[in-house]
């Protein structure tokens, strides 16, 4: 890690240390859709000269970026003086120390498991029965903290709550749960292949350990959010 690296990712961590800074930022990056100033002050409560400031301070840390454009549609005199709008930066902020490399040997083992599996279906069971299982002990766990025959209210918020904490950031889109972030984007964006399909593999295995048969994780890449979507049929649908 390089002095600019390092101190990158102290700037931008200790910008989230102020409390109300890290709901502005959360606010903004659970947005689907770029975020006006305006918008912040109204459902955090602030004033807006403090959600200014804020969202000024995550822009200049790296964490949020930021681009101009007129709400109202209009175009020409009178239109007024284009908002400024936030969004979760697409740079990834992370600090360890001692400095850690272990991206770089994710990122060797994607590479090398893609190339193996091409031609070679042992390799994709085993990583597809290593995917699976790694979900599977994430679903029982979540299971097991909601005693005997829980209903199907109880195991979707488990499953929310277990993607949520692995950082999946998910939403409740009608009957599907997207999944606002790829935990495992930067693997992703070079072995697309291998990356999807263990998502997809140990997200099946988290569902089907938390006993969640309403749900049915299916891969669909979006360039904005990860990979899987889960489409859920309401158990109370079928009654």
């Amino acid at each position: 890690m390089d002095d600019t690296t390092f101190d990158a990712g102290v700037q931008g961590i200790s910008a989230l240390r102020d409390p109300v800074r890290r709901r502005v930022y959360g606010l903004v990056a659970a947005a689907t859709e770029p975020v006006s100033r305006d918008r912040v002050a109204r459902e955090l409560g602030l004033a807006r000269s403090v959600a200014v400031a804020h969202l000024e301070r995550l822009e200049a840390d790296g964490l949020l970026e930021a681009e101009f454009r007129r709400l109202s549609g209009r175009r020409g005199p009178g239109a007024g003086r284009p908002a400024k709008l936030y969004r979760r930066a697409a740079g990834e902020v992370s600090l360890s120390l001692p400095p850690r490399r272990y991206e770089l040997v994710a990122r060797i083992l994607a590479r090398a498991l893609s190339r193996a599996s091409a031609g070679d279906d042992s390799v994709r069971r085993a990583l597809a029965e290593v995917a699976v299982g790694e979900g599977r002990s994430v679903g029982e766990a979540a299971r097991a903290a909601l005693g005997p025959d829980p209903p199907a209210a109880a195991r979707s918020a488990a499953l929310v709550s277990a993607l949520r904490l692995h950082g999946y950031e998910p939403r409740r889109e009608g009957d599907v749960i997207v999944l606002g972030n790829c935990p495992f984007q930067a693997l992703a964006r070079e072995c697309t292949d291998v990356v999807c399909g263990l998502n997809h593999d140990m997200l099946t295995g988290l569902v089907a350990a938390l006993g969640a048969d309403d749900v049915r994780p299916r891969l669909e890449p979006a360039a904005s959010a990860c990979c899987v979507r889960l489409y859920v049929h309401d158990e109370e649908e079928t009654t």
